[in-house]
């Protein structure tokens, strides 16, 4: 990979890693690229099961490197295709992983690293984590999608509330809203991400990629059309090796060995 962003494969879990310390692993061109090729060789590598998003240092990401976007504003190349060129399919990498994807957040998210967050299936903070829009700080609307997962979490009038006033939010209030599913110290957060992520590792993979299709589905269907999804999915899950050998598993009162196949 690159210096940038940090890979690493092991008991088919990939965990990717911000790797800027020192600025807050705020995203510059090349730590994008970087960190859409991790996301995209962990979705096409069939030993992967199972994926952590984190960062290194005391931030998970501060979004959109600021130094590097004045100088492109300074050059006249505004946003410099960073929306459609990095932003948006990283975004989509993430959230369309057919297998399930962690965000271990160490420190702060902000901007488009709250956003990458959130496009991950489960978050575990650290006590102290914090949160935060930031994008009218600046001037900006939002990007990332995070007009998308934002108010689906935590409703549409609190979403308005976060993305407006861009106030920072601690990881117990995160919590309280929604936006994680776990808070733990932050001596504890890389053990209970990978104790999470090798679980989901050793489970059955092509029905939680199914899980997730089906949500994206619901989300953006009305009823008829959600059933529908659901019969193909699930002929698509019953036609593998996972829900024959679980089945007779549970027959004979057994623990089921899942393959991912």
């Amino acid at each position: 990979m690159s210096e940038s962003v940090l890979y690493d494969l092991a008991d088919g879990v990939a965990t990717i890693g911000l790797n800027r310390p020192d600025a807050m692993n705020s995203l510059t061109t090349e730590t994008k690229e970087a960190l859409r090729a991790a996301v995209e060789r962990a979705r096409d590598d069939s030993a992967v099961r199972a994926v952590i998003l984190t960062g290194s240092g005391r931030a998970f990401s501060a979004g959109q490197d600021l130094r590097e976007h004045a100088a492109n504003l300074e050059a006249g190349r505004g946003l410099a295709g960073a929306i459609a060129g990095h932003y948006n399919p990283i975004v989509l990498a993430l959230a369309a992983m057919p297998k399930p994807v962690i965000a271990a957040i160490n420190g702060v998210a902000a901007g488009a690293g709250l956003s990458f967050a959130l496009a991950c299936d489960l978050r575990i903070a650290s006590e102290k984590a914090s949160f935060a829009t930031a994008f009218t700080r600046i001037g900006l609307a939002p990007d990332s999608g995070l007009s998308w997962t934002l108010q689906r979490l935590v409703g549409r009038a609190k979403a308005t509330e976060l993305l407006l006033l861009a106030e920072p939010l601690r990881a117990p209030e995160a919590l309280e809203l929604g936006l994680v599913n776990r808070v733990v110290p932050a001596d504890r957060l890389d053990a209970e991400a990978r104790e999470l992520a090798r679980r989901l590792a050793a489970g059955p993979t092509v029905a939680y990629g199914a899980v997730k299709a089906a949500l994206d589905h619901a989300a953006t269907s009305d009823l008829a059309g959600a059933l529908a999804k659901e019969a193909e999915l699930q002929d698509a899950c019953a036609a593998t090796a996972d829900h024959a050998a679980a089945t007779k598993a549970f027959l004979k009162k057994e623990e089921p060995v899942f393959e991912g196949r």
